[in-house]
């Protein structure tokens, strides 16, 4: 490695590459002199770079926060719980929900895969006892029955402001 000092200031330049032979055309071998210099850290660095001046490398930094991201979602991840529609029975084990076969039922009446929805409120030990399922049982029909009631509510409310606009409009 060839290097120039003045006063107080060192340049080091990098090493010459070395060239490999190839058979068939007499000249260099471009992917080995690719891989060559590639492997060396000061040929691929720019000239106008000040050595005085160290830059923290963003090869350290992007690791460092790839490292630590997947941890963090990978917990959140596996927290989502599902709530059976039919008996109020909350899953809620280590093995995520969407792992689970599609042949999988409810433990408690038997009710498909299909038939648990996402669960958003939080999730105690206790929650699977009878009395809290049957509570939110009762919950989940009358959540449902509001559901199916709305759209027949909304439609009758068309039909009387229909029938209102043509009375008014015969009258007048």
């Amino acid at each position: 490695m060839a290097s120039v000092s003045a006063s107080s200031l060192s340049f080091h330049l990098p090493p010459k590459p070395h060239y490999k032979l190839n058979q068939e055309d007499g000249g260099t071998d471009r992917n080995s002199m690719f891989l060559d210099s590639a492997s060396n850290r000061l040929s691929l660095k720019s000239s106008f770079i000040s050595p005085l001046r160290k830059i923290p490398s963003l090869r350290r930094q992007n690791s460092v926060v790839a490292a630590a991201s997947p941890k963090f979602s990978m917990r959140v991840a596996s927290k989502q719980a599902y709530i059976c529609r039919d008996c109020g029975y909350i899953y809620n084990d280590r093995t995520p929900f969407d792992k689970l076969p599609d042949k999988y039922f409810c433990p408690v009446c038997g009710a498909p895969k299909r038939r648990f929805r996402p669960y958003e409120q939080t999730v105690n030990k206790n929650d699977n006892e009878f009395d809290l399922r049957k509570a939110r049982k009762a919950q989940i029909q009358k959540d449902e029955a509001i559901g199916k009631v709305l759209p027949i509510a909304a439609a009758l409310g068309i039909v009387a402001l229909v029938g209102l606009y043509l009375y008014l409009n015969s009258v007048f």
